[in-house]
């Protein structure tokens, strides 16, 4: 078993202003993590470019020509939060990019696990609209290539940032074949994520109110996430791994540490192994100090290279 890391010089290249938040340091202190002596032997590859087919599977055109709009101006503001550099649609292209090259490497082979070091993050992106820093929802984009390409029939979507993915759920709402589990603190932006948001059945929120620490994140995993996901039994496992529910970070307010990334990713693996192969993808999604990053990436990619947390 080995860790496929996908990764692109463009990433850092994306230039989202002074001060912000989802800036290039995060994509630093993620390959510093992976630059740890057990982790240099990983193979590394570089991301390549989505197709415009592979995003048109989950976003609406009018989108796709708004963020690769090659005649708008060099630098764009599409929501309060999300802004466009020169850099950032190549970014956008090879992040989803990642992911789809990713899953074809994890079908064609289950002992190629990924992880997929990009930026911008993906999962507030929606199908017409860009939003959340997010441009492209790579995993989304990713889950929808494995159904059309690679004829999956149960795709499920793990989600542990501290923000409702209102993108994915939005795109997979009423597609049985995904299976989107999110935990997230509430209220916080997007404002979605409430339990009572089931789609067709497919969809499993876990709201965490704030202050939440490592008991109700394993709680709501244990009681609500991973029994969905084991009635489920999918034959992917992808996840958002969002790091910003960490206790360190500024912009929101869970407690979480290193440990439990490492836990819910022990329990995925375990899951991936029952029935989907062992196949997992992971994506980097939020994660705003560079500390709690580094951390977290280490412990998240450590399992998904061992199999196991210390002490799970």
């Amino acid at each position: 078993m080995t860790v496929t890391i996908y990764t692109h010089p463009s990433f850092r290249e994306h230039d989202t202003g002074p001060g912000h938040p989802e800036s290039p340091a995060r994509l630093g202190a993620v390959l510093d993590a992976l630059a740890e002596a057990r982790f240099a032997a990983l193979p590394r590859r570089e991301a390549p470019r989505a197709t415009r087919e592979q995003l048109a599977r989950v976003h609406a055109s009018r989108l796709i020509d708004q963020v690769l709009d090659e005649d708008a101006p060099n630098w764009r503001q599409l929501d309060p939060d999300t802004w466009m550099s020169p850099a950032s649609a190549e970014a956008a292209l090879r992040a989803a990019g990642a992911v789809v090259a990713a899953v074809d490497a994890a079908i064609a082979d289950p002992r190629q696990r990924a992880f997929c070091a990009v930026r911008p993050p993906g999962h507030h992106a929606t199908p017409s609209t860009a939003m959340g820093f997010c441009l492209f929802n790579s995993v989304a984009v990713g889950a929808a290539h494995a159904l059309a390409a690679h004829g999956l029939e149960r795709v499920a979507i793990v989600d542990f940032d501290v923000h409702h993915g209102n993108g994915t759920q939005d795109i997979f709402w009423s597609d049985t074949r995904v299976l989107y589990a999110s935990s997230h603190q509430s209220p916080l932006y997007p404002g979605s994520g409430a339990r009572e948001e089931t789609g067709a059945g497919n969809i499993v929120n876990a709201p965490l109110a704030a202050d939440s620490g490592s008991a109700a994140f394993r709680d709501a995993y244990e009681r609500v996430v991973l029994p969905a996901l084991d009635a489920f039994a999918p034959q992917l496992v992808m996840i958002s791994a969002g790091f910003d529910a960490h206790r360190l970070d500024p912009l929101a307010n869970l407690n979480l540490e290193a440990d439990d990334y490492a836990w819910i990713t022990a329990r995925l693996v375990e899951l991936a192994e029952r029935h989907a192969a062992g196949r997992i993808v992971s994506s980097l999604e939020g994660g705003y100090s560079l500390t709690a990053l580094r951390e977290a990436t280490a412990a998240h990619v450590g399992v998904l290279l061992d199999g196991a947390a210390d002490g799970s």
